[in-house]
């Protein structure tokens, strides 16, 4: 016969075009001292672990698994949970421990360290992250998933002990690639007009574009480049763009359907670096650039990338220059200037606004003799 803990609280919460309920025993609702300390983290693990915590594990993984979800977007699921349990704003230590046991339970390998009254919440990554900080424990290398809570009161690494607690399940490196974006909300989506100038034709755009999308993103790290060129575009958003996008350049052949989309990612938005756009450094996915008033020459190359690649599926690199990042197409033949990488040869495709109206094959004059480094190869797969 099955018992029913009659003490258990119910919680609901949407996420995205979903609801996650999930029940939390009175066992599971652990008293902590809002100052991080070893001693507390040592608490908390001894009490929750006697608790009934398995059912929420239970739940978190089926959710992930039902609806697909990639490790970044997962850990947003968790840190929703966490917050529902203990609300971040009430006792930031307590909710952080939360976020690290579920997400340890839950198999990835996510550890603690303390200091300067802080708690610092991280997790084994093996992806080249490079602007957030991290520790190297056992030669594995752990990214953290919190400093930006701290803003300027985060102190250096080293200043921070890592606690020695090692939760079983806890074995898998977690990935910031984000290969699928969850589903919105139909309702969840404005819309937003779009216009650019083609060949002596005004087209227009109608997009749907979400404030969930920024809200995925918010705290997303600077991924390498083959992780921050194929993240994808949700399903309305997509519905709103590449069937307009085809349809327009239905009869135009392949060198001119992608200069309309160089074109279009190109002037059918405003430019602003990132300094000014963000006060940092801050790279937009395609469905964020789509979505903003501003973005600069990475967010377009990610753009570019995605529609060209969507659309016609051509090889292209990406060119990274000191102050610039630009793309190239292989094309059946080369046109204009054009780059050879791997016996490849790949004609400029500029996305980003330039002095010059630069065509396919033309590169800005300011970049010519100044050295740059190929940081992404794109090679379309053979059909089977």
């Amino acid at each position: 016969m099955m018992s029913i803990n009659v003490c258990a609280q119910k919680y609901s919460f949407d996420f995205y075009d979903g609801t996650f309920n999930f029940e939390v025993p009175s066992g599971l609702k652990i008293t902590v001292s809002t100052g991080a300390s070893e001693s507390g983290i040592r608490d908390f693990y001894s009490k929750i672990t006697t608790s009934d915590y398995l059912s929420l594990v239970d739940e978190l993984k089926d959710y992930q698994k039902e609806h697909k979800l990639n490790d970044w977007i997962y850990y947003q699921l968790i840190r929703k949970t966490a917050e529902q349990i203990s609300p971040k704003a009430e006792n930031y230590f307590r909710y952080t421990l939360y976020k690290w046991f579920l997400l340890g339970k839950c198999g990835y390998d996510a550890r603690l360290a303390v200091g300067n009254n802080q708690v610092i919440f991280y997790v084994r990554n093996n992806e080249d992250i490079r602007d957030i900080p991290y520790f190297v424990i056992d030669d594995h290398k752990y990214t953290c998933l919190n400093h930006h809570d701290y803003g300027k009161l985060f102190k250096q690494a080293d200043s921070y002990k890592p606690v020695d607690i090692i939760i079983p399940e806890a074995k898998a490196a977690f990935s910031y690639k984000v290969t699928r974006m969850p589903d919105f909300k139909p309702e969840s989506y404005g819309e937003r007009a779009l216009a650019f100038n083609f060949k002596h034709n005004t087209y227009h755009f109608k997009l749907k574009v979400s404030d969930d999308v920024e809200t995925i993103f918010k705290n997303y790290p600077g991924v390498d480049f083959e992780s921050y060129f194929n993240i994808p575009l949700s399903r309305e958003t997509y519905s709103s763009l590449i069937p307009t996008l085809k349809e327009n350049i239905r009869y135009m052949d392949q060198k001119k359907g992608v200069d309309y989309l160089m074109r279009f990612t190109r002037y059918a938005f405003l430019y602003e670096n990132d300094d000014q756009n963000f006060g940092k450094e801050k790279r937009l996915s395609p469905e964020q650039t789509l979505g903003n008033t501003y973005s600069d020459c990475d967010d377009r190359a990610a753009l570019f990338f995605y529609l060209v690649k969507e659309i016609y599926n051509l090889p292209m690199v990406a060119l990274l220059y000191p102050t610039h990042l630009t793309m190239a197409v292989q094309f059946d033949k080369p046109i204009g200037e054009f780059i050879v990488y791997k016996g490849k040869k790949y004609s400029y495709c500029e996305p980003t606004p330039q002095v010059q109206d630069l065509k396919i094959g033309q590169l800005s004059s300011k970049l010519k003799n100044i050295k740059f480094e190929v940081v992404y190869a794109y090679e379309p797969q053979a059909k089977r």
